[in-house]
């Protein structure tokens, strides 16, 4: 069974920081990239960054410069460092992983951790 478990969210200030990891169990084999997504209140799950096995990361246009993506295989974990918060940065914030086996592209997603910045 894949289980991906979120920890680090949380209240913040605007302008402070947080460390979201995400632990990754189960099934990893052709584990090709992971990521975070958020969804803020009432809006839709947007795109935050995404990291490959190769270590390419890629992030949304309102986050760069401010939160970085970066992953321990050894450790089966992914981590987001935010900084610089914003109150627009407030959302439910999730992990997701991708697998991808004889040309099959399987995903999986955690439970999502909350974080809000207050202004």
């Amino acid at each position: 069974q894949v289980q991906l478990v979120e920890s680090g969210g949380g209240l913040v200030q605007a302008g402070g920081s947080l460390r979201l990891s995400c632990a990754m169990s189960g099934n990893i084999f052709g584990l090709s990239a992971m990521g975070w997504y958020r969804q803020p209140p009432g809006k839709q799950r947007e795109l935050v960054a995404t990291i490959t096995i190769g270590g390419n990361t890629n992030y949304a246009d309102s986050v760069k410069g401010r939160f970085t993506i970066s992953s321990d295989i050894a450790k089966n974990t992914v981590y987001l460092q935010m900084n610089s918060l914003k109150p627009e940065d407030t959302a439910v914030y999730s992990c997701m992983r991708t697998r991808v086996v004889a040309g099959h592209e399987y995903d999986a997603w955690g439970q999502g951790t909350q974080v809000t910045v207050s202004s």
